[in-house]
């Protein structure tokens, strides 16, 4: 569980002459990112001016992080790679499997007994290989690694899009797929192309009702969903300065909805106060040594354009509250303009339910803060007309707000206390009367909030907004409520305005816990036996996928053409699908039933060119896996936007698609469709998209000549015998393309030629 200072020290050693001598090469000054990638350049790799947005470059992450969702997955293809532990320092995370319905205590224990099978695998799993399990109610995945292992300076990758959490404490932490965390935990190089760097200026400082949550609102709003792809967001200024850690956490940890690799803030004093005030002082005391490398180069942030590829700036004093949505998180709307927006688009304005929690806004200083204006609500009379919930960060969270009374605050007002968990944020949720799918609005702190992404039912409408804002409409009833010029009414008829929000950053008399949960492997883990029954429903043991025969694929029919947006949530839906994610062939029977179809406009209703009948997807592309037929997939913009789920990519490539050819992707889904050995192609020219019919059989022309920056020739054969030739733009370099040709990366891993 102890951060590894030995570690962090080497690391920082490593920078301090990295970063001089790429200075030296690249002739100006660097940004933070620039920094850190630098400075955790694969051996081998040359230093130099790496071409923004397009050279692939290999690095060497401190770390690897993992939830259980996702680690099942990761550790079964592990357990291929060969290897007798984990190359560098791993945890597992069990937050995403606990549903959440009555309260703590009874879900927890729900948890526990209809997941042992899984819970029991991570368990032995991690023991094994030599890696740190977190057990199901130890907290979020995010917020145990700000409170345990983040650190200035460092890169990790996790196996979910929200790592980058720990941009809050200085780290370039990036979400990927599960493939790519075996690549760096089998002691391997793990590959990004290196990023374009986005430059967010915060002047001012926040007041009032203005929470950090505003500021990634309001960036996301500017941006849009798909405008930080392929980019780092990289925070500085005054107003970077005066937040805290954990609000600069929020701030990264929702850059994951406007596609950014990742978001960071350079090292200050907030930092230091949280590294302190979790036990590492130790941290802080190597970090202050090699300050100047943990936070740009002067230069840069005095003159920000000549060295972003893009600037923001954004002047915190005068930002509004925003509440965000819904069905995306980029439709911003600030507190003042959401009476006539609501009205306008015919939202429901009355709130059936306020949450709070999620790895985005689950710290002391968010609860403390909602909490503030709980008490007022209290004190005053007021009566909550929404139902209320919270979700605590951590053991550690939970324990220190118990322990302050900030618990007892909430329910007095009644709000249900979740399990440390994920929760509502990812779909565990079962909520009374959601099978009803009735129209319906609910506000909450989460990150993300794509329709049926809480609740399944796709007529709630789910606003984006912080803590503070969250309690404050919850209380109130109304989407439309403003907290800085509206009053409520109390028991005694007054009209009452609730004070601004105020809570402690950190806990006065420190952080507490009394089992935070954590379960160190075993030294030699060589005895450690790993089951996994055949007969499960949970989880499977993988076969290898196979390899391309070198031909051209020919006679593939079209699966589906999606309309509009296409989230890794519809290719691959969370919710009661998350018990099978180490169960390949059961949860691929909800691949692409999100999706909807261009054709009829319908989700999970496709035509069988075998049958000429409508069916579900998965039953679909069964059918033709069956007959030995091969298929493709093709998509909108950023398709595969939203979690770094690799099943949304596992899933096809079991079920026998060969290609996915979209208008454009989200990062981490194509490289988790190269990773499992398929075809990730972009349409050449966007308006191709429209020629693509629906009983359209496809011929590969020149897949033989399969060759980095060398487009692909589709023939699409159309029902009354006429054909169109559409050439696929694709962004694979060699060693991808070997991926390919030997089925999948792990393949290679396996044979030892990676």
């Amino acid at each position: 569980m102890a951060f590894d200072i030995e570690m962090i020290e080497k690391v920082y050693a490593t920078m301090a002459e990295r970063v001089d001598k790429a200075r030296d090469i690249v002739g100006r000054p660097l940004t933070l990112s620039e920094k850190i990638l630098y400075s955790h350049l694969w051996e081998g790799m040359p230093t130099q001016a790496f071409a923004r947005g397009k050279d692939y470059v290999d690095f060497a992450p401190d770390r690897v992080a993992c939830q259980d969702a996702t680690a099942q997955m990761a550790l079964l293809q592990f357990m291929h790679a060969g290897k007798s532990k984990v190359a560098v320092p791993t945890t597992v995370h069990c937050d995403h499997l606990i549903l959440a319905k009555n309260g703590a205590k009874q879900d927890l224990e729900l948890a526990n007994k209809q997941s042992k099978e899984v819970f029991d695998f991570l368990s032995s799993v991690s023991n094994k290989y030599g890696i740190g399990f977190w057990k199901p109610g130890s907290g979020i995945i995010h917020q145990i690694v700000l409170e345990n292992y983040a650190f200035p300076g460092g890169l990790m990758i996790g196996t979910d899009s929200h790592t980058v959490n720990a941009g809050g404490l200085g780290m370039l932490a990036i979400g990927v797929g599960g493939a790519d965390a075996v690549d760096v935990m089998s002691g391997m190089s793990w590959e990004l192309k290196f990023p374009k760097l986005i430059g967010v200026k915060l002047t001012g400082k926040l007041n009032g009702w203005t929470a950090p949550k505003d500021v990634i609102l309001k960036v996301a709003d500017i941006l849009t969903v798909k405008g930080g792809t392929g980019a780092i967001v990289e925070y500085f200024g005054e107003g970077a300065e005066s937040m805290s850690c954990t609000g600069k956490g929020t701030i990264c940890n929702m850059g994951a909805e406007i596609g950014a690799t990742t978001s960071t803030f350079g090292y200050d004093d907030s930092m230091r106060r949280y590294l302190a005030a979790t036990g590492r002082q130790d941290v802080v005391n190597a970090a202050d040594k090699v300050a100047s490398y943990l936070t740009a180069d002067a230069e840069v942030y005095t003159n920000p354009e000549k060295y972003f590829d893009q600037l923001i700036e954004i002047n915190l004093s005068e930002l509004e509250p925003h509440i965000n949505g819904p069905f995306t998180p980029d439709r911003g709307t600030p507190v003042s303009k959401m009476k006539e927006e609501a009205a306008a688009n015919g939202w429901p304005i009355k709130v059936e339910w306020g949450l709070i929690g999620s790895c985005t806004n689950s710290s002391y200083e968010d609860m403390s803060r909602a909490a503030s204006i709980v008490r007022q609500a209290v004190a005053h009379g007021i009566t909550p007309k929404a139902e209320f919930g919270i979700n605590p960060g951590s053991e550690q969270i939970r324990y220190t707000i118990e322990r302050d009374g900030i618990i007892a605050d909430f329910e007095k007002m009644g709000t249900k206390v979740f399990t440390n968990a994920c929760g509502p944020c990812i779909g565990q949720w079962d909520r009374e009367g959601a099978d009803k799918q009735e129209k319906n609005t609910i506000v909450h702190s989460f990150n993300r909030n794509f329709s049926k992404r809480a609740d399944g039912n796709p007529n709630t409408h789910a606003f984006v907004t912080s803590p503070e804002m969250v309690a404050a409409l919850a209380i109130s009833g109304r989407l439309d409520f403003n907290p800085i010029t509206d009053t409520l009414i109390n028991d005694k008829g007054e009209a009452i305005k609730l004070n601004p929000p105020f809570g402690d950053e950190l806990p006065t008399k420190g952080f507490d816990v009394e089992d935070p949960g954590f379960q160190a492997p075993a030294a030699d883990g060589s005895s450690v036996e790993v089951v996994v029954s055949p007969t499960s429903d949970r989880l499977q043991l993988l076969a290898p996928f196979e390899a391309w025969d070198g031909k051209n694929y020919t006679g593939a029919k079209l699966l589906i053409k999606a309309f509009g947006k296409c989230t890794t949530d519809h290719i691959s839906m969370a919710g009661p699908w998350l018990r099978f994610r180490g169960h390949l062939d059961n949860i691929s029977n909800n691949m692409l039933i999100g999706a909807e179809n261009a054709f009829n406009g319908k989700a999970n209703s496709v035509k069988n060119q075998l049958t000429g009948s409508y069916d579900a997807v998965p039953a679909v592309q069964r059918a033709y896996k069956a007959a030995g037929v091969p298929s493709i997939v093709v998509g909108d913009h950023n398709y595969g936007e939203g979690s770094s789920r690799e099943h949304a990519a596992m899933e096809p490539r079991f079920l026998g698609v060969k290609a996915v050819l979209v208008k454009s992707f989200a990062r981490i889904h194509e490289t988790n469709l190269k990773k499992q050995g398929m075809l990730a192609l972009t349409f050449a020219n966007e308006s191709d998209y429209d020629k693509i019919q629906e009983d359209d059989t496809i011929n590969f022309l020149d897949l033989t000549e399969f060759a980095p920056g060398k487009p692909l020739s589709l023939e699409f054969v159309h029902a009354d015998g006429s054909k169109d030739i559409i050439l696929a733009n694709h962004t694979y370099n060699e060693s991808q393309i070997g991926w390919f040709v030997a089925g999948s990366a792990l393949n290679l891993i396996a044979a030892g030629k990676a």
